[in-house]
């Protein structure tokens, strides 16, 4: 086998990189090209660039083409970059607005992983008798004791991207390799530094690539001009507090910007789009004890069927920590039931929760789901738990 757990010698692997032009998709490119692989790398060209060229901080704009580009000069590896704009809209932006004008809080890295990157793309790489894909995430996967491979959360904590690709595959991850899954961030500079890569100092992603500056209500009134409907800000009651300009401007869990003058601090509780109300309550009342998942992909090797108050950890948020929960599957209705033993704030609709085996820093990705519904805790129990 070779470092890549593949049967071939490096030279006779063919393997496609991901390119975005920053330094992790890089330095992976560039690791591989040094051990004697066959590189191809390909660029995804995800949205219409011209208008964000030169913007920092967000992946797949003009800029990061051009970057993909150049190093792929200097390892001197083939180059492609792929016009993928009509589906990306279709699969991502587009669901990403009616998400949220459902009153969700959609995560389009997921959907982007799940409908583009890890398949359409992973297509195009077995088009191109690829033996593998590799990417720049930093996550880990390893060959189980039954052959199949397993995905678990990366060597450092602080760059675990694990929660983003909860929706992969069993088949999508024998093909997907994760090269940085063992190394820690400052360690994948080093290297494109030692690699004599130009993007060895360029600055990490921080936005949604197709939402400048986090501005999620401009993208929103954008593709749905007449979606904002204005309503009513009312408490747990149904007491009207205030009126509001549409619920895409709120999330769950949201205090600044309500704009309202009643003496206590108050947090978005939910959102109604049926009725267009932003219900708005105490901090207390953001705590939730239950948890619903549809759409859920399963990595476990115990049957998702045969799950009952099975010990799990879940992250409902990138930036938590797995935390101790029982999940059960409800035949009925098709979902998954989390239990979580200790309460969490702030869980919204169209978020995701993964499931881990354990709180373990180096954990197995048991799998995932979209959150579709929240139960809130009993009067006065969350400020018992």
């Amino acid at each position: 086998m070779n470092s890549l757990d593949l049967p071939k010698p490096p030279h006779e692997t063919r393997v496609v990189v991901a390119m975005s032009g920053g330094v992790d998709s890089s330095v992976v490119a560039g690791l591989l090209k040094r051990e004697g692989y066959d590189v191809v790398g390909i660029t995804l060209q995800l949205y219409d660039h011209g208008a964000a060229t030169h913007r920092k901080g967000a992946c797949c704009a003009g800029t990061d083409i051009h970057d993909a580009r150049r190093v792929a000069e200097r390892l001197g590896i083939p180059h492609y970059v792929l016009d993928y704009e009509d589906r990306f809209r279709d699969a991502v932006i587009d669901r990403f607005a009616e998400s949220y004008l459902a009153g969700e809080t959609p995560i389009p890295c997921v959907e982007c992983n799940r409908a583009i990157k890890f398949r359409d793309l992973l297509n195009q790489a077995r088009d191109l008798n690829a033996d593998a894909l590799a990417t720049g995430h930093y996550v880990a996967s390893r060959r189980m004791s039954d052959g199949s491979r397993g995905l678990f959360r990366a060597l450092d904590p602080a760059r675990d991207q694990s929660y983003f690709l909860y929706a992969t595959t069993s088949a999508q991850l024998d093909f997907l390799r994760f090269p940085l899954g063992e190394l820690p961030k400052d360690e994948t500079r080093r290297l494109a530094r030692d690699l004599g890569l130009s993007v060895a100092e360029k600055a990490d992603s921080q936005d949604i690539c197709f939402v400048p500056q986090g501005r999620y209500a401009d993208v929103i009134a954008r593709l749905r001009p007449d979606a904002a409907r204005p309503g009513e800000i009312v408490d747990l009651g149904g007491r009207v507090l205030g009126r509001h300009e549409g619920i895409l401007h709120y999330t769950v869990g949201q205090r600044r910007g309500l704009r309202l003058s009643v003496g206590e601090p108050l947090y978005v509780i939910r959102l109604e789009p049926e009725s267009a109300r932003v219900v708005v309550g105490p901090r207390s009342a953001l705590a939730t004890s239950r948890i619903r998942l549809s759409d859920v992909n399963w990595l476990g090797a115990t049957p998702l069927a045969a799950l009952v108050d099975e010990p799990v950890a879940v992250r409902v948020r990138s930036t938590r920590e797995p935390r101790p929960a029982h999940l059960s599957w409800d035949a009925g209705s098709g979902c998954a039931e989390i239990v979580l033993a200790t309460r969490e704030d702030g869980v919204s609709p169209g978020q995701a929760c993964v499931v881990y085996a354990d709180e373990g820093s180096r954990s197995r990705v048991l799998g995932g789901g979209t959150i579709r519904r929240i139960e809130a805790l009993r009067p006065g129990a969350a400020e018992a738990a």
